[in-house]
């Protein structure tokens, strides 16, 4: 399925970009648009487009849920390296809808209280409820990510929360959230250029965090660690997407049409009124 609105993709955004079988990571050009042959300008209409569309569906199925309390919802999970893009995303794409039917998580560093818990715990708390449209900013991959780059866990460990992330979000799928995972693909020279950015301007000084360069000496072992977490965890009901983010708008246009997409097979109805319209019409004319 590709979205009514966004006309000018050449195959299925979700299959384009969708992990399968013998999937590597290492091969994903990060500056591609796939897909996609036009340029950022003219991607600009097909964003607009794309933003209309999504509004409706956001608010149709907000409606839905007031007459269904256990009606669907669709959950957005970004991940990503540094700079890829992910407030862009929020800010452009999941901004273009009403912010009373988003619920937007930013998962931290986990506190002490967190921590005493199994690493899920604070996930669940902020699932979406019905009508929604979930965003997490980093999720509970960061604990199979981070986990295992940094050593914060062990193998046996990491292995178990591989497990649990899958039998965790074949529960989220069966009670009605729709599941959208998003890996944002920047590549490494890109990101120095990002960073080189924030340091060459002022106003971006708040943005540069001095750790993210240690981060990237462990590019590779992040990317392995991605690829371990595709090859576990990209299953039917909730498969991974990796969206080549060298070139911002194209990651826009992508993971909007991934959203619509997830939007349009729920396919939400406006509810039915529950009163008498021309009874209601009529009282109105009256008042």
């Amino acid at each position: 399925m590709t979205p009514k609105s966004q006309k000018h993709w050449t195959g299925d955004v979700g299959d384009l970009l969708r992990v399968g079988p013998g999937f590597r990571l290492d091969r994903v050009d990060a500056g591609a648009t796939p897909g996609y042959g036009r340029r950022k300008r003219d991607s600009i209409d097909d964003l607009v487009a794309g933003s209309d569309e999504l509004s409706e569906l956001q608010e149709r199925l907000y409606a839905a849920s007031r007459a269904d309390a256990a009606g669907a919802a669709v959950l957005l999970v970004l991940q990503a390296m540094d700079t890829a893009g992910k407030g862009g995303i929020i800010r452009h794409v999941v901004g273009s809808v009403d912010p009373q039917g988003v619920q937007l998580v930013a998962f931290k560093k986990p506190t002490a209280e967190e921590l005493a818990h199994d690493f899920l715990w604070r996930i669940r708390a902020h699932v979406p409820t019905a009508g929604m449209i979930g965003v997490f900013d980093r999720s509970h991959y960061e604990d199979v990510l981070i986990g295992k780059v940094r050593a914060l866990a062990s193998a046996d460990e990491i292995e178990r929360r591989y497990g649990a992330i899958n039998d965790f979000e074949r529960e989220l799928s069966a009670s009605g959230t729709r599941i959208v995972k998003v890996m944002l693909h920047i590549s490494a020279d890109e990101q120095r250029d990002r960073l080189m950015d924030r340091l060459d301007r002022p106003d971006k000084h708040w943005k540069y965090n001095p750790g993210d360069v240690d981060e990237r000496m462990l590019w590779p072992a992040y990317m392995d660690a991605y690829q371990a977490v595709f090859e576990r965890t990209s299953t039917e009901v909730a498969p991974w997407h990796v969206v080549p983010a060298d070139r911002k708008w194209y990651a826009r246009l992508a993971v909007q049409a991934l959203l619509l997409d997830a939007l349009q097979e729920i396919d939400p109805r406006w509810p039915a009124a529950q009163f008498d319209v021309a009874a209601e019409r009529d009282r109105l004319r009256a008042s």
